[in-house]
């Protein structure tokens, strides 16, 4: 009679110890227990025998004889997979099924879906919700042939945002699918930024910084753009026409022509990048725009663009933003086109 017990059956995702599939294999080809031989040949201690031959029984890898039969057998591993996969497969295909039904419902529902947008306007999609924002743009990924451009404002993305953009540019790179990217030049200073850009410029994508930067834009083979929500970073509007898709990529490209190569900071030198980012700091103040809107320009923190602006109107001797709009008329900081001729003298050293 076959010895086993309840507690030893095999399922899926158990493994075999060393030993035990030294004896298995020793005893499939002898057909008798002898645990000094064993040991000779297979460098399994004779102490280990008899326990990975008690588990072998109880999972069903073995059978003993009859009662006085002291022969072991070996049971066909495939018989012995086979019955403990069993419960497996049937959840997968159960699962399957699910699967199937859950797919052939919404795949009815997406013919009324696309039906509604042919009798209206089907150039523009408003996507509220980020992990819809997510999916569509990784079957926009999936589908994209020739390039992808993308317009990144904020100086920081988080480590596992990165990571999932790194999976899933370097297939599309792999593809062949060019990749243009910009960054706000505080990119440079985020070592995630730093560590995706490398990466990705090893397998062929193209990176560059600029101090200025309007919104979040993906566009994709000039056919389909991404775009962010009005007052809404985890929404996005999706645009079809060509005409708009075309103005666009024509605003990308005149971003990128006067964007720089993306650099760390330190590379460029912190002291210079320092200078040139107070210098537009300064260019916007005379311009008259709000705290809010200079940091989003420059994909700053509201903090840390308000220490910058505290320590230029210091350097200026400056109390309000009208008398820093005088001392820089006063100074002759900004030349006709309005740009800066030079840096506050102790602010921008």
């Amino acid at each position: 009679m076959e010895q086993q017990t309840d507690d030893a059956v095999l399922t899926v995702g158990d493994t075999l110890r060393a030993e035990e599939v030294a004896v298995y294999r020793w005893l499939a080809r002898h057909g008798r227990l002898d645990p000094v031989a064993m040991a000779k040949e297979t460098g399994v201690e004779a102490t280990a025998v008899s326990g990975a031959v008690d588990r072998l029984v109880r999972i069903g890898l073995l059978r003993r004889g009859e009662e006085g039969d002291d022969r072991l057998w070996a049971v066909d591993p495939h018989l012995v997979s086979a019955v403990a996969g069993a419960p497996v497969e049937r959840a997968i295909a159960e699962q399957q099924t699910r699967l199937r039904l859950f797919q052939d419902q919404f795949a009815q529902l997406a013919v009324d879906y696309n039906e509604g947008r042919r009798s209206g306007s089907a150039d523009l999609e408003t996507i509220p919700a980020l992990t819809h924002v997510r999916a569509a743009l990784d079957r926009a990924a999936e589908q994209c042939r020739e390039d992808m451009v993308t317009v990144q404002p904020g100086g920081t993305r988080s480590p596992e945002v990165l990571q999932d953009a790194l999976l899933r540019d370097s297939q599309m790179l792999a593809r062949g699918v060019q990749i243009r990217t910009v960054y706000h030049h505080t990119a440079r200073f985020n070592s995630p930024s730093q560590a995706y850009v490398a990466t990705a410029s090893a397998l062929g994508g193209e990176y560059r910084t600029a101090h200025q930067l309007v919104g979040r834009m993906i566009i994709f083979d000039r056919e389909l753009a991404f775009m962010t929500r009005r007052n809404d970073r985890l929404g996005a509007v999706v645009v079809r026409e060509p005409s708009v898709v075309h103005f666009l990529y024509e605003l990308f490209e005149q971003l990128w022509s006067q964007a720089e190569p993306f650099s760390d900071a330190a590379t460029d030198g912190l002291e210079a990048v320092a200078k040139d980012l107070d210098r537009t700091i300064l260019r916007l103040l005379s311009s008259g725009l709000k705290d809010e809107t200079i940091a989003r320009r420059l994909g700053m923190s509201l903090r840390t663009t308000r220490k910058h602006i505290a320590d230029m109107m210091q350097a200026l001797g400056a109390e309000s933003r009208f008398q820093a709009g005088v001392a820089v008329a006063a100074k002759g900081l900004l030349n006709d086109d309005g740009e800066p001729d030079a840096p506050p003298a102790t602010a921008l050293a």
